[in-house]
């Protein structure tokens, strides 16, 4: 990056002076957070330092991934996004059973896979199969979505379940089996967990103009011909969120049980996952 605005093939490149600048955001809202008394300043300095050195190191990975001619770097790097995801999740669901870091792995790992793949090698149609410059960001947006849809899912099923102790209990001790007396609790988490896709969905292209089709505008794509990857964007997004969270849901709501079907209360549960 140059430390003055330039172009390159007619994108105007972003140079430090202009981040140094665009910093001026975050400092704003850390001075509104001081004035407030809201104490966020600390976790927002660290997400800003976080997002600087992360994209800076992705941005140079991502140079050398693109010059080198091999699959299974590329699985290699989707394997380790993918079980980034999974890490993520369980640390966005401090109430989750144990375990629930192998099944939102293998969540992840065949949504991931299955979908990336379906949209680059079905419809995209990119030569040869594991292209980086196509796969990688694919990938991204797909673990993205699904990650926090099944994160959700994961948080508000257990909720639920928990906020009906007492009907689950009931519902178990009149010879109920878990899936019968978890169905309301997972048919609403799965709920949540599409909700934010399909607001987005039916808010694009009236209220904001999706991610992949600005960054291909802002390069200097043709609007209609980038609207066609956003349209295949957010349909892959929301197949990755809906598989993601049934599945991670399916994986997990068994683990509140015994196993002989006894739904475990708050102090009867394993301290650890």
């Amino acid at each position: 990056m140059t430390g003055s605005p330039g172009t390159d093939a007619g994108v105007i490149l972003i140079g430090w002076q202009q981040l140094l600048l665009a910093t001026g955001f975050v400092v704003f809202v850390g001075v509104l957070s001081l004035r407030l008394s809201l104490g966020i300043e600390k976790s927002l300095a660290i997400a800003t330092l976080r997002t600087f050195v992360q994209l800076t190191a992705l941005g140079l990975v991502l140079r050398w991934v693109f010059g080198v001619d091999s699959p299974w770097l590329v699985l290699g790097i989707l394997a380790l996004m993918m079980a980034a995801a999974a890490h993520t999740i369980v640390r966005r669901s401090p109430d989750a059973p144990p375990g629930i870091f192998a099944s939102s792995l293998f969540t992840m790992l065949l949504t991931g896979f299955t979908v990336t793949f379906a949209v680059t090698g079905l419809i995209v149609q990119v030569e040869p199969w594991y292209l980086p410059r196509y796969v990688i960001p694919i990938a991204g947006m797909v673990l993205g979505n699904s990650m926090n849809g099944v994160a959700l899912a994961l948080e508000r099923t257990f909720a639920d379940m928990d906020q009906r102790s007492g009907e689950i209990l009931a519902l178990t001790a009149l010879g109920a089996s878990p899936w019968e007396a978890a169905g309301d609790s997972i048919r609403v988490a799965i709920r949540a967990g599409l909700i934010p896709t399909i607001n987005s969905m039916a808010a694009a292209g009236v209220v904001f103009i999706p991610g992949m089709m600005t960054g291909q505008i802002l390069a200097g794509a043709d609007p209609v011909a980038a609207t066609g990857y956003q349209i295949v964007v957010m349909l892959m997004v929301s197949a990755a969120t809906a598989m993601g969270s049934v599945l991670a849901v399916l994986l997990s709501y068994r683990k509140r049980f015994s196993a002989d079907g006894v739904f475990l209360e708050k102090g009867y549960r394993p301290d650890t996952r």
